[in-house]
């Protein structure tokens, strides 16, 4: 199973109404499955600021966290997602070699 897979199994528990992670490795110089971008759509969000959403998304991925270089994360409330409908796109890395 990827990591791609194992990130998406993990994220599941949080029964997201929407839940797309990319493999964004191949924008990064560091390697083969090392940077992940995930947008999740979730009533578990509620409530919560920006920095709780992250700290409960980490705490669900668990020791796979390790395992990754990065993970941008894009974490909406059904309601938020509703009006807004999509997640920025992710930045051209500038990281070195």
């Amino acid at each position: 199973m990827s990591k791609q897979d194992l990130i998406v199994t993990a994220l599941a528990a949080l029964q997201p109404e929407y839940l797309d992670v990319l493999d964004e490795s191949h924008m990064h110089s560091r390697g083969l499955e090392t940077h992940y971008k995930a947008v999740i759509v979730s009533s578990a969000f509620a409530g919560l600021n920006s920095v709780k959403r992250h700290q409960k998304v980490y705490a669900t991925v668990g020791e796979l966290m390790g395992q990754i270089h990065a993970l941008a994360l894009h974490t909406y409330t059904p309601e938020e997602w509703a009006a807004q409908g999509v997640a920025p796109a992710s930045p051209t890395c500038r990281g070195g070699h």
